[in-house]
C-alpha cells in the first residue's frame, strides 16, 4: 500500500469479497468484506489522503481482468506470489491492444526461520 502511494497520485485497491475468500484456509477467522474495508480506509487515512484511492470490491477473476483493463492504469502492484496472474492481465491488454501494465513486485517477507509471512500463517495463529 505505502508503495503504491509513493509512486501514484491515485490508487485503485482490488479488496476480494467474502465469497472469493470462503474456501481459504481458516476462512472463519476472516473478518467481512465491510470491517476489511473500514479498516483499510482506517490504515490509508492515517498514512495519506483518502481523495487518492478508490476501493473497488473482486468477486472473480473476471472482475480482476475489468478492471484491469482500464486503458487509464500504468501499473500494478502485486506480491511475488500473485505476478503470475499479472501477466496473465498484462496478455490480455495488449491482445486488446492496449499498452501494458508497469509491475511492481513486492518480495515476500520471512520470519526469522526463513519461512513465509502470510495472512494464512497469521490466522493459523489465531485463538
Amino acid at each position: 500500500m505505502k508503495i503504491a502511494l509513493s509512486i501514484s497520485e491515485f490508487i485503485e485497491i482490488g479488496l476480494t469479497s467474502q465469497d472469493l475468500l470462503k474456501n481459504k484456509q481458516y476462512a472463519s477467522k476472516l473478518e467481512d468484506y465491510e470491517t476489511r474495508k473500514a479498516n483499510l480506509i482506517t490504515y490509508i487515512s492515517s498514512i495519506a489522503d483518502l481523495n487518492r484511492i478508490n476501493i473497488v470490491e473482486i468477486k472473480n477473476w473476471t472482475d480482476m481482468d475489468k478492471y484491469a483493463q482500464d486503458p487509464e492504469y500504468e501499473g500494478l502492484v502485486v506480491s511475488q506470489e500473485t505476478y503470475e496472474n499479472a501477466l496473465k492481465l498484462n496478455e490480455n491488454r495488449e491482445k486488446k491492444g492496449i499498452k501494458p501494465l508497469i509491475l511492481v513486485v513486492i518480495p515476500l517477507i520471512k520470519d526469522k526461520d526463513r519461512n513465509k509471512i502470510s495472512s494464512t500463517s497469521i490466522r493459523e495463529k489465531i485463538k
